[in-house]
């Protein structure tokens, strides 16, 4: 598989196999990963690997903070306070395709409360990763941040596995630093879901449209 192939080919996966990820594999995509770019060679990042009791433990006080409706707090400013053009319709679209493919009615919010907690199980992948990094780093490794987020998607892809970027695991990120006795200060960045897609699951059907380069890219010459 080539990059090209592995770009298409990647998508956001929300309902997995119970197959074991063998540490080997995950070693070997963390390891593909690492050689991201970031500014100066500074290499913010920092990742927890949580499978069995341990991404049970967390997952439960996080179900449990979302059930009690705590407040959310991440530790950084992810979505804009107010939508606009055309981020507002497609953060709309992305919504409406998954609650389509579950068949779950725009006024069914039960149902849709359900789905959403699924964030905080990690959508019962068998691993769940947890990205941090230093309290004294700045806006530019939050650049490299995600140049090493997507190299981590693109290997595991190669790999045959599936992934889920989440931003929904660090809302709380009081309850994640307190489990994985992690340094108050600490940026909590995202989390990642990840193992073998369950191909038969309706989540898994649909795929979000991507615009064309016309309408992002402007072309100068002389």
């Amino acid at each position: 598989m080539n990059v090209s192939e592995a770009l298409e080919k990647r998508k956001s996966v929300r309902a997995f196999t119970n197959k074991t990820v063998k540490q080997e594999l995950l070693e070997q995509v963390l390891t593909s990963a690492s050689h991201a770019p970031s500014g100066v060679n500074t290499q913010p990042w920092q990742v927890a690997v949580l499978s069995g009791s341990k991404k049970q433990l967390l997952q439960d006080k996080l179900l449990e903070a979302f059930a009690a409706r705590q407040e959310k707090k991440m530790d950084y400013q992810y979505y804009p306070l107010s939508w606009s053009e055309p981020y507002k319709s497609r953060r709309r679209e992305c919504g409406m395709q998954m609650y389509s493919a579950l068949e779950i009615a725009r006024e069914d919010k039960t149902k849709q409360i359900e789905q959403w907690a699924a964030n905080y199980r990690a959508f019962d992948a068998p691993v769940m990763l947890l990205f941090y990094m230093d309290a004294e780093l700045q806006t530019g490794s939050y650049l490299d941040y995600g140049m090493f987020l997507q190299s981590i998607m693109l290997a595991a892809t190669e790999q045959g596995l599936a992934t889920c970027p989440q931003a929904a695991l660090v809302e709380y990120p009081e309850i994640v630093k307190d489990v994985l006795n992690l340094p108050s200060d600490s940026q909590m960045i995202c989390g990642m879901a990840l193992g073998y897609e369950d191909v038969d699951a309706a989540v898994n059907s649909y795929r979000t449209q991507r615009a064309g380069i016309s309408e992002f890219v402007t072309f100068f010459s002389t």
